[in-house]
Formats: C-alpha cells, sequence, structure tokens
C-alpha cells in the first residue's frame, strides 16, 4: 500500500537525479517532484518527460556530460541541496570474465563509478561552502553477492562505489553533508528486462529460464519478488530528508531479503 508523498516535503530543496528518465531514476525524479523540490536531470536522450523537471541532455558517462549537467543546476537552480546518484546499469555480455574486454570494463566504470565521482567532485563544493547538503549513492548487492556468469564488471563497479561512497561520508561530515548509500536487488524495471534478454540470447532457453538463472545465482528473493521502483524511491527520499538528519555514512540494502546473511 502506497502512502502520498508530502508535497512540503522538499520545499525549497533543489534536487539533482543522474539519470534520472528511466526505471527507478524516472521513479527517484517523480518521487522528489510530489515532495515539492525542483529536480533536475539529465540524459542522452530525453523522451517522455515528467512536467516541471528540468532536463539536459548530456553523457554522464564522459567528463564533459558531467560538466554540462553541473553547470546547468548552477545556472538554472542556483545550486544543489540533494544530490541522488541513480545512473548505473549494464550493456556487458554474458559469458564469464573472459567475455569481458577492456573496453566493456571501461563503460562499466564510467557509467556506474566515474559519473558519480565526477559530479560529487563538481557539485559537493557548493555544499561545502553552505555548510549544508545530503548525497546518496545508488550501489547493489551485487557488490557483495556478484553474478559470475553476468555481472562481473558491473559488481565490481559498484562495489567501488561503495567503498567511495563511505570514504567521502567521513570527509564530509564534519563539514556538514550527509552521505549514505542505498543497495538494491533485483527492482523490476525496463532494464532488467533488457537485462534477461541479453541472457536469453546468450544461452538459449526462453526468458523465464533466463529469470530463473538470476534467482537461482542470487540464492532466490525472500519476499518472492523485486522491488518496485517507487519502493526504492521512497527509501532514497527517506535517506535525503530532513527527518533522517542523524543517519551518515550507512548503507541501506532494499532487496527483498536476497542477502540471507548478516
Amino acid at each position: 500500500m502506497s502512502i502520498a508523498a508530502d508535497p512540503t516535503e522538499f520545499s525549497g530543496k533543489r534536487v539533482l537525479v543522474s539519470g534520472g528518465t528511466k526505471g527507478l531514476g524516472r521513479a527517484t525524479v517523480a518521487r522528489f517532484l510530489a515532495g515539492g523540490a525542483r529536480v533536475i536531470t539529465a540524459a542522452r536522450a530525453i523522451n517522455d518527460p515528467i512536467d516541471g523537471v528540468d532536463y539536459v541532455q548530456a553523457d554522464l558517462t564522459t567528463p564533459e556530460g558531467s560538466e554540462a549537467l553541473a553547470t546547468a543546476a548552477v545556472a538554472r537552480l542556483g545550486g544543489i541541496d540533494i544530490l541522488a546518484h541513480v545512473i548505473g546499469g549494464s550493456a556487458s555480455p554474458a559469458g564469464g570474465f573472459t567475455a569481458l574486454s577492456d573496453a566493456h570494463w571501461l563503460a562499466e566504470l564510467n557509467l556506474n563509478l566515474l559519473a558519480t565521482v565526477r559530479l560529487d567532485r563538481l557539485l559537493i563544493p557548493q555544499m561545502i561552502a553552505r555548510g549544508n547538503g545530503v548525497v546518496v549513492h545508488v550501489t547493489s548487492i551485487q557488490s557483495v553477492l556478484p553474478l559470475p556468469e553476468s555481472t562481473t564488471a558491473y559488481a565490481a563497479a559498484k562495489a567501488a562505489l561503495r567503498t567511495y561512497s563511505k570514504s567521502i561520508s567521513k570527509e564530509l561530515g564534519p563539514k556538514g553533508v550527509r552521505v549514505n548509500a542505498v543497495s538494491p536487488g533485483w527492482i523490476m524495471t525496463e532494464g532488467a528486462s533488457h537485462f534477461l534478454e541479453m541472457l536469453r540470447a546468450a544461452n538459449g532457453g526462453t526468458i523465464e529460464d533466463a529469470r530463473q538463472s538470476v534467482l537461482d545465482g542470487l540464492g532466490g528473493i525472500s519476499i518472492g519478488r523485486g522491488a518496485e521502483p517507487e519502493e526504492v524511491a521512497d527509501l532514497i527520499a527517506y535517506l535525503a530528508a530532513d527527518r533522517a538528519a542523524a543517519i551518515h555514512g550507512s548503507e541501506f540494502v532494499i532487496d527483498g531479503g536476497t542477502i540471507s546473511t548478516v
């Protein structure tokens, strides 16, 4: 059962969501907008935009794309109060580690680690100057539960993001900037469907066979389903809100019980 967002929760807040046009990113944009925030996001192609959101057409896997988004955020909104880094994904082939070329590794690192690092470097200094700000990094349970058939490079990049997030939290906490991480498991998005299709194409069989292979690799999901994008977006919003002011340097897993250890 969903609960309507408080339309004043993020009133006056300026929010940047990286990768906010599809899947979890789009749900996160909508959640902050419903809470009264001003929101800016970017993607390589802007399709089906949400009314009231500022969009920048940019490739965030490049330094130039990150610079374009950061510059637009300052010019249009006057700065950023909340950075929600949702950008991520994988287009690498199945087939184990030998199927991954240098190009695959660099693509995974640029998308799942460096896009976030660059935007942080560009925009966190203005938070430090004000003595206030919030950063939420979206990692993945793949950082501790990789699937060797298909997610080695993605999982390694997300593990690096997880460590990076913890490291800068130690640096930024005393300066008034909170940093936390959200670690989702399986999320039911169009990206997940694309991933299953890649597995099916590589290994044969049906989409259901591909889905079962992922579930088997993960060891199953206790609640019997993946998370809805809106459920993960709610967690991101909670960590960004003033009511979470004492939460810092932490990682919150939202995986339906997939990770079976403490």
